[in-house]
């Protein structure tokens, strides 16, 4: 399994946190849900961090199966809309985005 990230590295303007996170929800969540071969989409908000630790206003983790899919999915014309519209919800955030794609393994927790 494939895990690829989009982090928000910086601060949502003071004030405007509820107009990014509405904004992401209405416009950017209903594009990410058609990427082709994606699996899961998660959106995770920052609440905290350990101090001294960068401020990650946002994150995005899309699951494919493989690769191959997340190549698709790069390649296709929603996720090209989906950086149009993006490029509006950066007015609204002071930082940068950058993408990670990790290999994922999942281990069920022991239950005692």
């Amino acid at each position: 399994m494939i895990i690829r990230y989009a982090l928000f590295e910086g601060e949502i303007h003071p004030g405007r946190e509820e107009e990014f996170r509405d904004f992401v929800r209405r416009r950017l969540v209903p594009l990410w849900t058609q990427f082709p071969g994606a699996e899961e989409v998660r959106v995770l908000d920052g609440m905290e961090r350990d101090e001294g630790a960068p401020v990650y206003a946002m994150a995005l983790a899309i699951r494919y199966p493989d690769m191959k899919a997340v190549d698709t999915a790069l390649r296709s014309n929603v996720r090209s809309e989906s950086r149009e519209v993006t490029g509006e919800l950066l007015k609204l955030f002071t930082g940068k985005v950058h993408h990670h794609v990790f290999s994922a393994s999942e281990y069920p927790p022991q239950i005692a």
